[in-house]
């Protein structure tokens, strides 16, 4: 299964509060006016909020799937995707659902504890 951008317009119009609004000229995806998610120029990726901390280790453990546009991205908590590396819906759902979940303001998600994160599992 590809993922196409019309999967992520309704993975991330699902989300509470979400509206789609161009901008740059292309579909971005906000919650309470902060982008949350947009897809790339070609639709054959999306940009995420991703903590700038965070995104080395993922480059690095999944290059074919995640990446920055290097002299854009640098200071910016934002992290692109390739759909096509993607593996199914579930996890279209996860990278939007976590995007959206750091730009959602805390009253919106304290009105949805479906889509916290879970806790993790101690050992």
């Amino acid at each position: 299964m590809t993922i196409t951008a019309d999967d992520v317009r309704a993975v991330a119009l699902a989300l509470p509060d979400t509206a789609e609004k161009l901008a740059w000229g292309k579909p971005t995806f906000r919650v309470a006016g902060k982008i949350f998610a947009a897809l790339g120029d070609d639709d054959t990726t999306m940009g995420v909020k991703c903590p700038v901390e965070d995104r080395a280790e993922l480059i690095a453990s999944e290059p074919e799937k995640f990446f920055v546009r290097e002299g854009h991205d640098d200071n910016y908590a934002w992290l692109r995707v390739r759909l096509a590396a993607l593996e199914d819906a579930a996890e279209l759902a996860a990278v939007l659902t976590d995007s959206w979940r750091q730009a959602a303001p805390r009253k919106l998600l304290d009105a949805h504890p479906e889509l916290s994160v879970p806790p993790a599992s101690g050992g």
